[in-house]
């Protein structure tokens, strides 16, 4: 996959392209992304993806009430893992923002990418004051030789999918909600990192994992989760949170990982969480500690044996 994050992104190739933000890449986005790849296949034409970096409400909204439910780093990740063939990542700052609809349309998608597909959503909005819509991409396609397809909405539980909800959700720690319109669980894709080794004294040693300091995290507590690596998955309890029993004050995602005695500092993990067990607390004792660690434990094994786990997540078992 071709990995583009500046604005040279001309093109030789002709190409099915789709716009958007692309946060998180839940049931609706991947549908943009699904059709995009048919089109590209059927017409001999590249597959582009072309979203914005920063994402335009840390530029425009208030950075402290808004957080990605991937990083740039996760979102990458994905897509090369759904096989597109080009990903744009085109700067996003005010002046860009100002460009008229006409001038993105035209100059930016149609002539630079050799555009001759453009997948979008129904009710995608572009360009200076989000003056654009497909009616107007339509009818400058039809101009420009240029083949202009909106895809409708995507519901779930009757109401439309967007990355906005899937954020409330994970926030109410509605994990098996956001998971269901995320297609795949949640998840935390890092470099695990040496910690305090408090776990491994204990008897239960932790992998620790920096996440990207602008992704949202479900809130502060302990979640059955599983964890892949080296293209084996294990399952285990991740805590999110400070450790505020052995005094901890920064924010931090450590996994105890069951059946697990390795040493893998410097390695990249990928933890999916689908339950929430409890909440953050603060314990008189370390021996309180460990014992509710070993009844987290017991509390993950027990879910991921449930038909809860095996009925949501049958193309997840080993």
């Amino acid at each position: 996959m071709e990995h583009i994050t500046t604005t040279q992104i001309q093109q030789t190739n002709p190409s099915a392209v789709t716009l958007g933000n692309f946060d998180g890449l839940h049931l609706g986005h991947r549908a943009l992304v699904g059709l995009t790849k048919e089109f590209a296949k059927d017409e001999n034409l590249q597959s582009v993806v072309f979203t914005f970096s920063p994402h335009p409400m840390l530029v425009f909204g208030k950075k402290e009430d808004f957080a990605l439910i991937m990083s740039p780093e996760e979102k990458k990740f994905t897509m090369e893992r759904m096989g597109v063939d080009v990903y744009i990542e085109y700067p996003f700052d005010a002046e860009f923002a100002s460009m008229s609809a006409e001038d993105f349309a035209i100059k930016l998608i149609f002539e630079q990418l050799n555009c001759k597909v453009l997948i979008v959503g129904e009710n995608y909005h572009f360009g200076a004051k989000r003056s654009g819509n497909y009616e107007m991409l339509k009818q400058m396609g039809e101009a420009y030789g240029v083949k202009v397809i909106a895809v409708p909405s995507v519901m779930y539980k009757e109401n439309r999918v967007s990355s906005s909800r899937i954020r409330r959700h994970l926030v109410a720690k509605d994990l098996e909600f956001s998971n269901q319109m995320l297609t795949e669980p949640y998840f935390i894709l890092g470099t695990v990192k040496e910690g305090k080794k408090l776990g491994r004294t204990i008897g239960f040693p932790t992998i620790n994992v920096e996440a990207h300091p602008l992704k949202l995290f479900p809130p502060n507590g302990v979640y059955a989760t599983k964890t892949l690596y080296q293209g084996k998955y294990y399952y285990g309890v991740t805590n999110i949170g400070i450790n505020p029993t052995v005094n901890g004050t920064q924010k931090i995602v450590e996994t105890y990982l069951l059946d697990f005695n390795q040493m893998i500092y410097g390695e990249e993990i990928q933890t999916f969480f689908y339950e929430f067990l409890r909440s953050e607390k603060k314990f008189d004792s370390i021996e309180a500690l460990q014992a509710q660690i070993q009844v987290n434990a017991e509390q993950a094994r027990d879910y991921f044996a449930s038909e809860v786990y095996l009925d949501c997540w049958k193309a997840d078992k080993e």
